[in-house]
């Protein structure tokens, strides 16, 4: 037995002594024999848009070393050689040999001719392969150079109605290569059938705004079309946009409670906002125990503020044309009250504050007598006043 654990331990030995011999693991070390922990491979690239010629693409390798050889490709979706689904495969003749360099960086450049690429949306892949490393670009696509934003008004989207007012679209061309400093060529047209005109512009280089008015529309042509035309060299850039001209309505609508004696007694009508009946904030106001309302006493203290009531129908309050509604008031009596108890519950209202003037309307709905009246109303329609309605 004692001759069986000898010859055991003496294998065992002989094992271990040459096993510490065996290089099982490459681990790569510095100079001084440090082993140099790595990261994983990433990448990067330039991106490419419509009015671009190439793109480039980048890897760090930090597993490779300085002159490793790797091999880039492109894949795309193509139809396999024996026919069938569509699937990813590389492109034919897209293989690059690049060196890596003494900073694990390697990078290849590639025309949208070499990726199969011809419009927006068009997607390819990128392998990075070598005996040492590897990396995946899983998609770079092409995205347009050009694009169009709005109507707008004072930054904000707005809604385009046949009126005086002036909106606009904000129109971005931003190539990867190089800043956009040729002009854009806009056309319109007011109806599908009519011929393009060039708008005289001009619009240069990569931000433009392009006015657009509800006055540009043709009577009884509700529908205007565009196109926004960008290039760079052989390569173009084509937007188009659809704008339909409404007829002229108030655009916000807004409800809530008035409660008498509270801080809801009081109304901003301008944001919505409820305050107490006698806050320099509240336009509209119900206090006195009563349901009657009326401008607030504190905002209507201050010189040229006004607020004014016409009665007018469920049929005009609904229609929401604010050109009829106008008309209604200018045609009616105005008074300074509502009573919600009234039969009539439904108003154009004019309310004139520091030197504007704004038309909405208003319907009262359901009351707690002694206590509160809910409403509903509507305003905005004009796109200069969208800077202080909310």
């Amino acid at each position: 037995m004692k001759n069986k654990i000898t010859f055991i331990l003496i294998g065992t030995i002989a094992l271990l002594q040459s096993c510490s011999k065996q290089d099982y693991y490459n681990v790569p070390k510095d100079a001084n024999g440090n082993v140099i922990i790595t990261t994983v491979a990433s990448t990067t690239n330039t991106g490419i848009t419509t009015l671009d010629n190439s793109f480039t693409v980048n890897a760090v390798l930090p597993n490779a070393k300085a002159g490793d050889v790797m091999i880039v490709e492109l894949l795309a979706q193509q139809v396999p050689a024996g026919g069938g689904a569509t699937q990813m495969l590389p492109i034919s003749g897209s293989q690059q040999s690049v060196a890596v360099s003494a900073d694990f960086k390697v990078s290849a450049t590639y025309t949208r001719s070499q990726a199969m690429m011809t419009k927006a949306g068009d997607v390819v892949a990128v392998t990075f392969a070598g005996k040492t490393d590897a990396a995946l670009i899983k998609a770079i696509t092409m995205t347009a150079a050009t694009s169009v934003a709005g109507p707008k008004y004072n930054g904000n989207k707005v809604t385009l109605i046949r009126s005086a007012g002036t909106a606009y679209f904000d129109v971005a061309v931003s190539p990867k290569a190089a800043a956009y400093t040729d002009i854009v060529v806009v056309k319109s047209k007011n109806g599908a059938n009519e011929a393009w005109q060039t708008l005289a512009g001009p619009y240069i280089g990569a931000a433009s705004k392009v006015y657009i008015s509800g006055n540009d529309f043709a009577a009884g042509k509700d529908t205007m079309y565009y196109m926004f035309i960008s290039s760079v060299g052989t390569f173009t850039d084509t937007i188009r946009q659809t704008v339909v001209a409404n007829a002229p309505y108030f655009q916000l609508t807004k409800s809530g409670t008035m409660t008498l004696g509270a801080s809801s007694g009081g109304l901003n009508t301008l944001i919505n906002g409820t305050v107490a009946a006698d806050n320099a904030m509240g336009i509209m106001a119900i206090d006195g125990g009563s349901l009657t309302i009326h401008a607030g006493s504190v905002w209507a203290a201050v010189a040229g503020n006004t607020l004014n009531f016409v009665p007018t129908t469920a049929a005009v309050y609904n229609a929401n044309n604010s050109d009829a509604a106008l008309a209604a008031y200018a045609a009616g009596t105005s008074q300074v009250t509502v009573d919600p108890n009234a039969k009539t519950s439904i108003y154009v209202f004019q309310i004139v504050t520091g030197g504007t003037t704004y038309y909405g309307m208003l319907k009262t709905g359901s009351l707690v007598p002694g206590v509160s009246v809910t409403y509903e109303y509507k305003i905005g329609n004009m796109y200069a006043q969208f800077a202080v309605l909310k």
